[in-house]
């Protein structure tokens, strides 16, 4: 591996409570989470100068507005923005904050993601299985049945299923290793064990999915403090150094031959962030990735180079990525059993094992992985992080 001086690191991280149930609006979520990474970077309010916002794309614009600076109470900003790529926007806002370090526009930027998509009167499922068209696609969607993300994901995973003969044991199987590594973490919301038949013998949500293929929305926010890496490494935590970053968007054409959500932008993302650090998928030591369906998480895999194309189901099948594999995956759980905070998931266990304070689930973290994804799996980044100041 190449030795290389790393771009930023991050030295406050924080989230608010967590919950099934309403706990607050959007914004005093993030204000929380926001407060509570400056404190655990040993800043105070008047040392930040940057913040950058990602709400949830089905969230209003008054649910986290950018009256959050006031709200927070900062002030004197040399860098504030709203951040929107969807689900991959948690890995963004970081990247923009180390980019923006870097230029000498900021020294230290507060990132943050909240959402509350939980609210008295209101399920999971209305909040989530909008029409596909009030998205931003094509109108011809839902004329023909095509509601909510559940069911265009289930039309992909079946084209990979067929392209690489996998059954729904391998679907299971990335659902358990999530369970198991849930059952090792305090954060997450799924705590009773699961096997490949409680797996099976869920409902259907969308064939091939299952209740157990489907994340699991909570209600929290999650911040990050984005300083150089020498300020970083004088604060009263671990510092997460950022060696490198990458993003693939591939676009969507929506015509014969062009399969996104099979041939996604992460392969992309993963090349510019290997190239970046000097380093390859076989440095690294654990991946946290977006996870919204099993499926997601096989693909990821391989576009990541971790595994051979078509070898991901097997490789979960046996064990490979749950506690005691060979290459852990989504130690907290992921979005599957742990907490869906869209790309505030993979953002916060990727800190977490990098710092080397995760607990029981705590793996080898020389090098981690941080990848997450928005919309059908079009917009992609990425970011390898370490604790170490030079590789």
């Amino acid at each position: 591996m190449a030795s290389k001086k790393p771009l930023a690191a991050i030295r406050g991280f924080a989230m608010s409570d967590l919950s099934r149930q309403y706990i607050g609006p959007t914004w005093q979520l993030a204000v929380t989470a926001i407060h509570r990474a400056i404190a655990d970077a040993g800043l105070k309010k008047a040392d930040i100068d940057g913040l950058l916002i990602n709400k949830s794309p089905v969230a209003s614009l008054m649910d986290l507005p950018m009256d959050l600076i006031d709200y927070a109470g900062l002030k004197d900003l040399t860098l504030c923005s709203v951040v929107e790529a969807e689900g991959s926007s948690g890995v963004q806002m970081v990247q923009q904050a180390a980019l923006a370090v870097q230029a000498g526009m900021a020294k230290a930027v507060v990132c943050v993601f909240a959402d509350a998509p939980i609210v008295p009167g209101v399920s999971t499922q209305q909040a989530f299985g909008m029409p596909l068209p009030l998205m931003g696609k094509l109108g011809s969607e839902a004329p023909t049945g095509l509601f909510g993300p559940v069911a265009a994901y289930a039309l992909a995973a079946r084209r990979y299923m067929h392209n690489n003969n996998l059954n729904e044991d391998h679907l299971g199987a990335v659902a358990v290793a999530c369970r198991q590594w849930a059952l090792k973490s305090p954060l997450a919301m799924m705590k009773k064990p699961l096997t490949l038949e409680d797996h099976h013998a869920s409902p259907y949500v969308v064939e091939p999915f299952h209740l157990f293929d489907c994340s699991f929305p909570v209600n929290g926010a999650v911040a990050v403090v984005v300083t150089s890496a020498e300020r970083a490494a004088d604060g009263p935590q671990p510092a997460v150094y950022i060696h490198g970053m990458g993003q693939g968007h591939r676009g969507v054409t929506n015509r014969r031959g062009f399969e996104n959500e099979i041939e996604i932008g992460a392969k992309l993302a993963g090349q510019g962030a290997y190239a970046m650090a000097g380093v390859g998928p076989k440095d690294i030591d654990c991946a946290q990735v977006y996870d919204a369906f099993t499926y997601c998480i096989l693909l990821q895999l391989e576009q990541y180079g971790f595994v051979e194309p078509g070898g991901a189901g097997e490789f979960v099948l046996a064990g490979q990525t749950a506690p005691g594999g060979s290459f852990p995956v989504n130690t907290g759980g992921g979005q599957l059993s742990g907490y869906y905070l869209q790309g505030g998931t993979p953002l916060s266990e990727g800190v977490m094992q990098a710092r080397g304070t995760a607990g029981e689930r705590q793996v080898k973290h020389d090098l981690v992985l941080t990848a997450a994804y928005g919309g059908r799996m079009m917009y992609h980044a990425c970011m390898i992080t370490s604790p170490h100041a030079s590789l």
